[in-house]
């Protein structure tokens, strides 16, 4: 069989360097972008014409709709019948496009459509009202690729023994998940932040993958990129614990107290401690609303240093000199300071120094810790076998 190429090689462009000597990257917006799933991508990139271009097969690219191909110039929507829930009108109407959903990917799925449509309570809909379903296109374009390429490789039979496997588990576990397993390594900053939550306790293991499909969500809504979300946290709450606190922001992405501060943003003004009481899960969502309120997709697609503004001061976005001094209040963690100084100033250089260099610092610790556990686990029991040998 031969060989495919499935992605051209691309070469970064430098625009100079920051005040850590670092180089500095040109931003595109395609850094950003939401590619679609590796394994449809590769099963699309199967098929080359004889002059060289790559061409997608027709049941894929029929099959797209949404952020992933053209939007259809008509609106989908729905009329509530007498009977009806929102989590079961959402459940049955992607079922007519081919796309089963269980009943926790519907209820999720549902409090998307209940803010697009304005609707302050899932839970009351009456009959006559007329629901949109538009926000559903994204979700509907990535799993009907999905399943597009289960078909796909399905019938793909040279030497398919293992495709034909993973066409059957595919299948049966990659119906609405933003990201399959064939798709991991997509964000690695992310993957690994969200395994060490899991490893600390922060997130349940099984809310990972629901965890997962949230940030990638909000990153689509808000126009920023998963792993700098990821980076964020590493700086803001360890990576993702819920319970973190300084006892004047709490969270995830610390909340603030204070009026017109993040936990007011988010609803929780009279009481921002009960913030710490909400799962990670929960607190995604306290997130969505905070972005909406300081309008982060305006400045979309958001780098690293106006998405963390976005949380410390917002404010401070309208300056966009990379190497100014910022109007951020008082010290801050030393890692976001000019040559980590707490005395010199913060700019957006610094910012993506210490975020970068503080998001590798503490994933490259927890890495060498666990090997160093590993390693002290085995000379254990090379320890008790030889022991045990003795004594024999």
């Amino acid at each position: 069989m031969s060989s495919m190429q499935f992605d051209l090689p691309t070469a970064a462009t430098i625009s100079g360097t920051d005040a850590t000597g670092m180089p500095l990257l040109a931003r595109s917006p395609l850094a950003y972008a939401r590619s679609a799933p590796a394994f449809a991508r590769a099963m699309a990139s199967a098929q080359q014409l004889t002059s060289g271009e790559m061409q997608v097969p027709t049941s894929v690219a029929a099959s797209l709709s949404g952020s992933l191909a053209p939007a259809s110039a008509q609106s989908w929507d729905t009329e509530v019948k007498s009977g009806q829930t929102l989590s079961g009108i959402v459940r049955d109407q992607m079922a007519a496009k081919g796309v089963t959903l269980n009943n926790s990917e519907a209820l999720r799925l549902s409090q998307i459509v209940a803010k697009a449509n304005n609707i302050q309570n899932p839970n009351l809909i009456h009959p006559g009202q007329r629901i949109n379903l538009d926000s559903l296109n994204l979700t509907l374009a990535q799993a009907q690729a999905s399943n597009a390429a289960v078909a796909a490789a399905s019938t793909y039979t040279t030497g398919a023994a293992g495709l034909q496997g993973k066409a059957t588990g595919l299948a049966a576990t990659a119906q609405v998940q933003l990201l399959t397993r064939a798709d991991r390594g997509t964000y690695p900053v992310l993957e690994k932040t969200l395994d060490r939550a899991v490893d600390k306790g922060f997130i349940p293991a099984q809310d990972k993958q629901a965890v997962m499909n949230k940030i990638v969500q909000l990153s689509q809504q808000h126009r920023f990129s998963p792993d700098d979300f990821a980076r964020l946290t590493l700086m803001e709450s360890d990576g993702m614990n819920p319970k973190a606190s300084n006892n004047r922001c709490h969270g995830i992405i610390q909340f603030c107290d204070g009026p017109d501060r993040g936990a007011a943003s988010a609803g929780f003004g009279s009481n921002p401690k009960a913030i710490l009481g909400h799962s990670v899960l929960q607190q995604l969502d306290l997130v969505d609303k905070y972005f909406d309120d300081t309008g982060l997709k305006n400045f979309g697609p958001a780098g690293l240093d106006d998405l963390y503004l976005t949380v410390l001061t917002p404010a401070a976005r309208n300056e966009t000199r990379p190497n100014v001094a910022l109007n951020i209040p008082g010290p801050q963690a030393a890692y976001l300071h000019v040559n980590r100084d707490t005395r010199a100033p913060i700019t957006r250089n610094s910012i993506l120094a210490g975020l970068y260099q503080n998001a590798s610092d503490r994933l490259a610790a927890d890495a060498t810790a666990q090997r160093n556990t590993l390693q002290s686990t085995r000379m254990s029991a090379y320890a008790e076998q030889a022991v045990t040998t003795v004594v024999r």
